[in-house]
């Protein structure tokens, strides 16, 4: 009995150390409020995308949350206009699978809505399948269709500064990779249709992301909109949804045990959004509420160059 209960001991000790010491998110301590301020949060509808939205919401702000599914998008935008008490809590639909959507969705906040303080590019996919326009569903969600969104909404954000653009990507970035000539022949950065191929796009994207942060700090140079990436932490969220169901059941009993919960996922969001004092850090990556290095693909400016010049002609900016 002694040793089973050694056993059971050494186990909790074991796990309580790895959640801590690995999982646990830094929290965002910044005490800014942002009443008069409005902020834009994609994939706001549930997962860290919501937590973020009801904080923003709390310190006061007009908070779009823009979603595809216009249903559970307006069932988030009640529970956090009732959880906030803030009244300022909308939908609007966005669908960025869909260019047309992206475009649709700033045309129309540009003429109902005055101000643009916090643009929240938070929505991500992993899975196979294709957008409307063709490309792949992970690259055309996670990247292009923030890339078009931003550029959109440039403007506004400039006009309303000092304003900040925040764009969720992720540790994975370090795997991926961009071979352009297979974007430009399969409009996708992977070939096949496998489960790792399904992985390997969401890594691909996330290195986008972090490409993108880092040429959009370089437009903006002169400017007073700022911009940052960040790592959430490894958390519990739906993002896994079109995963195959085998692997989301293979999943799922280490996601609850060791994974964050959105709230706690949300934190290096925030932190990026509202922490004073890092507007000279503009263009940097970021993890548990800290400045973070990046991989060596990530730093490689021409490739960012790049990257935005290709996905301006993808995107019909140029």
């Amino acid at each position: 009995m002694s040793a089973l209960l050694c056993l059971i001991a050494g186990l909790v000790s074991f796990y309580v150390l790895v959640y801590y010491c690995v999982f646990r998110s830094a929290r965002c301590s910044s005490s800014v409020k942002l009443k008069g301020k409005t902020a834009i949060v994609t994939g706001s509808n549930t997962g860290i995308g919501k937590s973020t939205a009801l904080e923003l919401a709390k310190r006061g702000a007009r908070v779009i949350l823009a979603c595809r599914n216009k249903e559970r998008g307006e069932a988030a935008a009640y529970d956090i206009r009732r959880e906030s008490g803030n009244n300022q809590v909308v939908f609007m639909h966005l669908d960025l699978a869909s260019l047309k959507s992206v475009q649709s969705f700033a045309e129309t906040f540009l003429k109902t809505e005055p101000r643009l303080d916090i643009l929240i590019n938070n929505a991500g996919v992993m899975g196979l399948g294709c957008t409307e326009e063709g490309f792949g569903m992970a690259f055309g969600v996670n990247h292009l269709g923030h890339f078009l969104l931003t550029n959109l909404l440039l403007e506004r954000l400039k006009q309303c500064g000092p304003s900040r653009v925040v764009t969720v990507a992720a540790l994975l970035h370090r795997l991926g990779t961009i071979d352009f000539s297979l974007l430009t022949s399969q409009k996708d950065l992977v070939s096949g249709q496998s489960t790792w191929d399904s992985f390997q796009a969401y890594c691909n994207s996330k290195l986008c992301n972090v490409l993108f942060t880092r040429e959009l700090s370089n437009k903006l140079e002169g400017t007073s909109v700022s911009c940052y990436c960040l790592h959430p932490g490894v958390i519990y969220t739906e993002l896994g949804r079109s995963m195959s169901l085998w692997l989301q059941l293979l999943m799922m009993p280490f996601a609850k045990l060791f994974f964050l919960s959105p709230e706690g996922g949300s934190q290096t969001t925030l932190y990026c959004a509202l922490q004073e004092g890092i507007e000279p850090l503009s263009g940097r990556y970021f993890s548990n509420c800290a400045l973070q290095q990046v991989g060596v693909k990530a730093r490689d400016d021409a490739l960012a160059k790049k990257l935005w010049e290709v996905s301006e002609r993808l995107s019909g900016l140029s």
